[in-house]
């Protein structure tokens, strides 16, 4: 239900915005409260995905469309109050020791000036870090010794759903920029979900630890990728 719908219709002179005399005045919502509304009514199922993996926004991914579709909506004196106040800076201060030097403040400074383009390597940048992360995490895990592959096997699993929360949300600003490293991250997923699958009839796969050379590939990637758009961010400034 929207915030115009009343048990009756209303008169269309409300609906405008010009109260009739005698009658309540309905506030129009702020624009504020509409893009972020819009930015979380994105559906799962229109991201672009590989696998079985359409994972559940978080905090930090909501956020990200929020500033996302307002910075599409060249809204960006709202889109810097959604970073100021938002998960997506919170999370750059909690994981900056493993983050290019200075991304917030470079973030920040892109959306102050309007720069769409640039917000969007920023953020870019953000995501393939945090999607590295995790891919280095997960292959720290399956190697872990004296585990079950019904264990290792759902580690795989849990981790690849991670990767892929995070990197799906900036996959297309790869490809535009990067159209090999898109493919090869792709691959690589599609790859590591093979060998962590269960088998037929639902028992565990043979040998999940196989997962660890394409989530290997995938952290390599997507080191790359991070090195070579911060430097290319660096000259471009």
């Amino acid at each position: 239900m929207t915030p115009m719908m009343h048990t009756r219709a209303a008169p269309v002179s409300r609906v405008f915005g010009r109260a009739e005399p005698g009658r309540a005045y309905l506030r129009p919502p702020s624009v504020l409260s509409v893009l972020m509304a819009l930015a979380t009514m994105i559906s799962p199922a229109a991201a672009h995905h590989v696998g079985s993996y359409a994972p559940r926004d978080n905090a930090v991914t909501t956020n990200f469309k929020q500033i996302k579709f307002s910075v599409q909506a060249k809204r960006f004196d709202v889109a810097l109050q959604l970073f100021e106040s938002g998960a997506v800076r919170a999370e750059m201060r909690a994981q900056a020791a493993t983050l290019p030097a200075g991304l917030e403040e470079a973030t920040r400074a892109a959306l102050r000036a309007g720069d769409g383009p640039e917000v969007e390597r920023r953020l870019m940048i953000f995501f393939a870090a945090l999607a590295r992360d995790l891919a280095v995490e997960a292959d720290r895990q399956l190697d872990e010794p004296g585990v079950t592959p019904e264990t290792r096997a759902a580690t795989g699993r849990k981790f690849l759903e991670a990767i892929w929360r995070y990197y799906n949300l900036v996959d297309f600003a790869v490809a535009m920029r990067d159209s090999k490293s898109s493919v090869a991250v792709r691959l690589a997923f599609d790859e590591a979900e093979g060998y962590v699958k269960p088998a037929t009839g639902g028992a565990a796969p043979d040998d999940p630890a196989k997962a660890r050379q394409p989530i290997q590939r995938i952290a390599q990637v997507l080191s790359t990728l991070i090195e070579t758009s911060s430097t290319s961010a660096r000259r471009s400034s």
